[in-house]
């Protein structure tokens, strides 16, 4: 017997979570569920991460701004076990209105500064620290012309692409279909310009890497999703040339452990308060 299909009801009303692995942190309204204050450390910068692709920008950020001599850098990583809905506290909420991982509060000023949204703060702290982002208008802007892709370009293939090909509970051809197709012809893009320069802003490596290789550079060497053989990733030859050299640079190896909680145990911190909690 054929499965009838699907006819959408004419108002959409919220009846159970659905949607695989995560459909417990997913919900149709904003706001605190719980009451709890975030813990505060002694550093400057307090962030509220988890280290997925787009938390991982934030600690390569900091680890990079370090590596260049910026003390003022200096952070408290702390844990944020979406699994668990830490994101739906009070205090979290208050820096994160959209209860999404990462959340920053920059404590060395008054008063306190939140700053949420992973280009938001990759802005943010390439401004504050006058690094990674370049100062000539050009350079400036192609900068930010990849960084802006990227926060419009990746929610079709992390809740696009990783959701139906990883996390649904049920695979569905089409919407697999649909979103791999948009993520190839997204690493395309990326790999024609690649092909072009040695970073995509140029000769030089900006924030715009950061964001990007933390999800398409991950994508292409296998560390998100499983993909990798699935999208023959190993075709886009620039993104991979790319991707291996970022992996390579020690604020990002050190930037990856950061707020991890998963995968081999010494590449685990789950919390960081100073330099040597990475040793």
């Amino acid at each position: 017997m054929t499965k009838a299909a699907y006819v959408p009801p004419k108002v959409w009303t919220y009846e159970a979570p659905s949607g695989g692995q995560f459909s417990s942190i997913n919900r149709p309204v904003a706001g605190p569920t719980h009451e709890k204050t975030l813990p505060v450390g002694k550093q400057p910068l307090q962030l509220y991460s988890l280290a997925t692709p787009n938390g991982v920008k934030v600690t390569i950020m900091l680890e990079e701004l370090l590596a260049l001599g910026h003390k003022g850098a200096e952070y408290d990583a702390w844990l944020i076990k979406i699994g668990e809905g830490d994101q739906f506290s009070s205090g979290f909420v208050e820096i994160n209105p959209n209860s999404k991982i990462p959340a920053l509060l920059d404590r060395s000023v008054e008063p306190p500064v939140r700053v949420f949204e992973s280009g938001s703060i990759l802005l943010y702290l390439a401004e504050k620290f006058g690094d990674l982002l370049p100062k000539a208008p050009a350079a400036r802007t192609e900068t930010l012309n990849w960084l802006f892709w990227q926060m419009g370009a990746a929610p079709y293939l992390g809740g696009g692409f990783g959701h139906f090909y990883v996390y649904a509970p049920e695979k569905i051809e089409y919407a697999i279909n649909r979103f791999t197709m948009e993520a190839k012809r997204q690493l395309d893009v990326l790999d024609r310009r690649l092909g072009e320069s040695r970073y995509l802003a140029g000769d030089t490596y900006t924030i715009a890497d950061i964001a990007v290789w933390s999800w398409y550079g991950q994508v292409a060497l296998g560390n998100v999703y499983s993909s990798a053989e699935f999208l023959a990733a190993h075709e886009y030859t620039h993104v991979q040339r790319w991707a291996k050299e970022i992996a390579k640079r020690p604020a990002v190896i050190r930037g990856l452990r950061v707020n991890r909680t998963w995968g081999d145990e010494s590449n685990q911190v789950p919390e960081r308060h100073q330099a040597s909690d990475l040793d």
